[in-house]
């Protein structure tokens, strides 16, 4: 298989698709100015290609961060389609996935469905997964940015929009990179939450914005930047899903993720992120000794992160070690059937 990625700053789609010719899926990384007219253009240009679109910044050995960016496939088969109405019933529309997955005869060596979300991410990916999983068909994708995506040249509100891809040319997996693990013995079960907004009202019994600023001596204001070094953990079997501290919410804190009363939570610190980059990159060259690409999703606070950290250029070289990788920053990293922040989801070729 061959992955195609062009790209333009000031947002000229035709500059962005000028080498790609015959394509057999399109993915739109685009900004809120311009989706309407990408998603209309790209359809126009490459009518019948299966694709899918959201908003987030998008990047190779560079970042793009206003203008628009666009990723072919050739060598493989692919069925895009969208689950509807994902703030109430996905459920309702999973015959679509159910068909694509006999259109493109599904397996678990070389299938693997890529999805942008528009929110209620955690419903979205158990509806999804609920179909991939007894097929052994990995999940990866992310939640775009301003609450719409595209699929076929039509938009969609409270939707998620998938792409089924099967390599012609070989195997595919996915993975997940974690760059934190747990801070002490820093353990607690979280109760007073709202699921509906994200919001953990207490930790240990204890107001959660105290604990938070007292056992990291921060304040109020610092929360917001602290939890780039210090998320929470969810713990799920043998993993930990990281959620991300979104606001302060009087003395309760409104996370990215949904959080449930006794859930389980860690609170992380973070690793040695540039070791563990260098450490990921050297597990897929080794299961991968014939590679064709890579397609990525990094979390929105780990581009500010690595920014802050003077890393992010340094971050895409190294990543560029692997060959063809590209990718995009979302608000919410999806795997199989996990919505988690500050990671990174990848889906490797053969």
């Amino acid at each position: 298989m061959k992955q195609i990625y062009g790209s333009s700053q000031n947002g000229n789609l035709k500059e962005a698709v000028r080498g790609v010719t015959n394509p057999q899926l399109l993915l739109l990384l685009s900004n809120p100015d311009q989706f309407d007219l990408h998603v209309q253009e790209l359809e126009k240009l490459f009518p019948g290609v299966p694709s899918i679109g959201c908003m987030g910044m998008c990047y190779d050995v560079r970042v793009v961060e206003k203008g628009v960016g666009v990723v072919a496939f050739e060598g493989v088969s692919a069925a895009a389609n969208v689950l509807e109405e994902v703030s109430t019933m996905p459920v309702k529309y999973i015959h679509r996935l159910q068909e694509d997955v006999r259109k493109v005869g599904a397996s678990r060596e070389d299938t693997v469905c890529i999805d942008f979300c528009t929110g209620n991410d955690a419903c979205a990916l158990t509806t999804i997964y609920s179909v991939l999983r007894p097929l052994g068909v990995s999940l990866m994708g992310g939640t775009g940015g301003e609450g719409r995506v595209s699929v076929n040249g039509r938009i969609y509100q409270d939707a998620v929009a998938y792409v089924l891809i099967k390599n012609r040319g070989g195997r595919v997996r996915t993975y997940k990179e974690n760059i934190y693990h747990q801070m002490g013995d820093y353990r607690f079960i979280a109760s007073g939450t709202d699921k509906a907004k994200y919001i953990i009202g207490a930790l240990n019994g204890q107001p959660a914005k105290q604990v938070y600023q007292r056992i990291l001596h921060v304040t109020e204001q610092q929360i917001l930047t602290q939890t780039f070094k210090n998320p929470f953990g969810k713990v799920n079997g043998d993993d930990t899903c990281i959620i991300s501290i979104k606001e302060v919410d009087g003395n309760a804190l409104a996370c990215f993720r949904q959080v449930n009363d006794s859930d389980v939570l860690n609170l992380l610190e973070l690793g040695d992120f540039r070791a563990i980059v260098k450490e990921t990159i050297h597990t897929i060259q080794h299961d991968f000794p014939r590679l064709s690409a890579v397609f990525s999703v990094n979390c929105l606070f780990r581009y500010k992160l690595f920014t802050e950290q003077r890393y992010m250029q340094e971050y895409l070289a190294e990543m560029s070690h692997l060959g063809n990788h590209v990718g995009f920053v979302g608000y919410g990293e999806h795997y199989n059937n996990q919505f988690v922040n500050q990671s990174m989801s990848c889906v490797v070729f053969e």
